[in-house]
Formats: C-alpha cells, structure tokens, sequence
C-alpha cells in the first residue's frame, strides 16, 4: 500500500471511528424532491433540479443533516455530460452543472453547521444538532444504465456493444470534475454488473482520482447482482482496487441485504455499506414504483440492528426513504 491509499483507507477508517464505529448515510432524494415541489418526469431526472431548483437539492440534503445523517451523497446520480448535452446545454455549462451539485451539498453542511454552533437545543427531532459530527459529502456516479433512462440500471443488460472502454469513456471526464470538486469520496452507485465495476476500477487507479471512493451494487434476489453476475466476484473487484474504501448494497430491498452483507465479508475487510430501498419495485415501462411492494419505517428499522450485527458500518436509506427512516435509523444505532 502507497501512502495515497494509505490516506485514502484512513479518510473512512478515521470518520467511523469519531463517529463510534458506524454512521448514517442519508436517505432517498427524488422522492422528497417531488415532495417539494419538484416535477421530475425527465429523462435527467433528480439531475433536472440542478438546473431549475437547486434551492430544494439544498432543502432536501439539509433535511436529511437534520435528521441524523453524517454522509449526504450528491444529486449527481442522473447527471451526465452527455445527458445534459442532449438537453441542448454546451459540455461547458454541463461539468458547471456537475461541480455544482457537489458545492450545493457542501453549502448544506455549511448551513448546518452554522445552526449547530448557535446551538440549537436538542428535541423537535433535531437528532443531535448541537453537537458538531464529522460530515462527508460523497459525490454520486450513477451507471451507464441510468443516463439510458430505460430502467437497464435495474437489469444490467447493456448489450455486446458495450465495452470496458466504451464504459471508461463514458464516465472518465464526468469522474475527474466530480473528484475534483470538493467532495470527500465519489459514490458508485447502483452497480449493476460487474464490467462497470471493472471500468470504475480501471478508472480510479488509472486517471490517478485524487479522493477515495466506495462502490455500491444492486441486486434482486441476495445472490447475484441484478444483471445476473456473481455478487461475490463482483465485490471482488472492488476490493482489490485500492482507492476504493467501502463496498456495499443500495437500491436492493430489505430483506436481501443480511444475506449480501454476508457475502461482502467473505471478500473484504473493507468497511461495508448498505442503504437499501424501501422494497417497493420500480416499473420501468411506467417510470413508477409499485406502492403496494414495499415495506413500513417500522419494519425497514426493525432489520438496522441485525444489519449491523452481519457487519455493516455506513447504514442509510435509497430511493422512497425519508427523512423520518434516516431519522429512525440514526436512533437505532446510537442506542
């Protein structure tokens, strides 16, 4: 190990342990921004408010601070030059839209920190918002499939025509701005097979990334990511790549991630992520998610202390969670 990943393994190491060994990630965004107000029926999606509200990103990270979380992942999932280019923006205006969802993100941990310093007192639910906690903000990457916009982030089936170089080049200039934005950690999010995984890899060690990183796959049945190859050879790869500083499971449902975590410690020892979905299932062909499939607060919080036990240490929320699970969540493990 070098010193860059010696400093790189210690940015996480040295958070968990001033934050008692494990911390809260935030919870789902797009829903709360449309809570707000926010009309997202865009192939952009979240990634829209970055052009026309990025008051409500800023609202909404704010609102997960405020309810405990100590890591708040940027509302650059969707946001992609090309994307942006296909709205018609020049690739100029695009990578400023790009930093900009990392300053937002960093202007709430600013905001939030103001309010702690004047200490507000504890109560209304403020979950330990006089107390001044280490905050990271971490830089979201979305996969290939979801700048396609047609739910294949959900199957990981690009087709042959992808490649490990047609994946590099679609994310290596996207990748450089976010790490050079401000952020502490770039979030790969909702992996869903593993010649991404090898691409983000390829890219981090290759481009000399100057932050760490923490890679996050999803799946449907505890097993296999959803693409159908190995979970375990998937975490694999992540583990071998030095920059990478925690492996995970997002946007899975509940009930399959004892199971995974599981399967991570086998290949790492890497500190382990999970921010699971509600459960509900998402519907492609009607760009909606299916209420009737998903499960209560209550029982999303009554598996965080089983969670932990399996060995997970960074523990949030993905998409349909709110400010009150993250809240839950953070009273489950401070207790």
């Amino acid at each position: 190990m070098g010193l860059g990943s010696l400093e790189h393994s210690s940015l996480l190491s040295d958070f968990l342990q001033n934050s008692g060994g494990c911390a809260v990630i935030d919870g789902g965004l797009a829903t709360e921004l449309e809570r707000h107000g926010a009309d997202l029926n865009d192939p952009l999606w979240s990634a829209k408010c970055l052009i026309n509200s990025p008051h409500l990103i800023r609202r909404v990270h704010l609102d997960y601070l405020e309810a405990g979380a100590d890591i708040i992942i940027t509302a650059s999932y969707q946001a992609t030059i090309q994307g942006f280019e296909a709205k018609g923006l020049s690739r100029e205006e695009s990578e400023v839209l790009l930093r900009r969802s990392v300053e937002i993100a960093c202007e709430a941990r600013d905001i939030y920190y103001e309010k702690c310093t004047k200490h507000l007192p504890e109560g209304n639910g403020n979950v330990g918002i006089s107390k001044q906690r280490p905050i990271l903000v971490a830089a979201s990457v979305g996969s290939y499939g979801a700048y396609l916009a047609d739910g294949s982030e959900y199957s990981g089936d690009y087709g042959d025509a992808v490649t490990l170089t047609t994946l590099k080049d679609f994310h290596r200039r996207r990748v450089q701005i976010l790490a050079e934005s401000g952020a502490d950690l770039i979030a790969f999010e909702t992996i869903p097979n593993k010649l991404e995984a090898q691409a983000y890899a390829e890219l981090l060690e290759g481009d000399d990334i100057k932050i760490p990183a923490w890679f996050s796959f999803n799946s449907k049945d505890g097993v296999n990511v959803v693409s159908g190859d190995s979970f375990l050879e998937c975490a694999s790869v992540a583990d071998s790549c030095k920059k990478v500083v925690a492996v995970g499971i997002n946007c899975t449902p509940p009930r399959f991630i004892h199971d995974l975590v599981l399967l991570v410690r086998k290949v790492t020892s890497k500190p382990i992520l999970i921010y699971p979905n509600s459960g509900e299932t998402y519907d492609p062909d009607h760009k909606e998610w299916v209420e009737s499939t998903g499960v209560s607060d209550e029982d999303f919080i009554s598996y965080v202390s089983k969670w932990r036990e399996a060995g997970a240490s960074l523990i949030g929320g993905c998409c349909r969670t709110t400010p009150n699970t993250i809240r839950a969540i953070s009273r489950a493990l401070s207790k």
